[in-house]
């Protein structure tokens, strides 16, 4: 199995969001724990997109949290073929939220910038993992937007979701 992880489920982890349920944090964590544990591979961007959002996020000392623990793990795995995998994307000039893997559609026009290369990721590599998203309520409401172009978002805490937009 092979996940790629929006950085909302590590900042979740580490308990820095308190509209979500604790029911939510747990899951991210148990999520977080699948891929260090072997699991599941973790799916990155080659030109570290996706790492240097994690790092403005987190500690790499991997303390205190558990999110931290998950991004010190990425530095010392993200070589290791068998624990991480990174894909090529095609930036898009100098905007380091425009990718040619996004797909250019109304649909998603208002879609967050700075959540374009998840999608990038997902589309570029060949077995479209999907995304594990934690409660943003941005995702949600492109969630069949992104579906109709193969890019499958799994929600670990879709009811905390669904309730930042009103159930939409």
């Amino acid at each position: 199995m092979k996940r790629i992880v929006d950085t909302n489920v590590i900042v979740v982890t580490n308990g820095r969001s308190e509209q979500v349920s604790p029911a939510c944090v747990m899951e991210c964590a148990r999520q977080l724990k699948a891929i260090t544990g072997g699991a599941c591979t973790l799916v990155l961007d080659d030109a570290f997109h996706i790492l240097r959002e994690y790092r403005s996020n987190c500690s790499e000392s991997g303390q205190p949290g558990l999110g931290d623990a998950f991004l010190k793990w990425v530095l010392t795995n993200w070589r290791d073929p068998r624990r991480c995998e990174c894909v090529h994307i095609t930036q898009l000039g100098d905007d380091n939220t425009a990718f040619s893997e996004f797909p250019d559609d109304d649909s998603l026009a208002g879609f967050d910038p700075s959540d374009r290369k998840f999608v990038a990721v997902a589309l570029a590599h060949p077995e479209r993992p999907p995304i594990l998203q934690a409660a943003d309520a941005k995702w949600w409401t492109y969630r069949d937007a992104l579906r109709a172009f193969g890019v499958e978002v799994l929600f670990l805490c879709g009811p905390d979701a669904a309730a930042f937009t009103g159930g939409a």
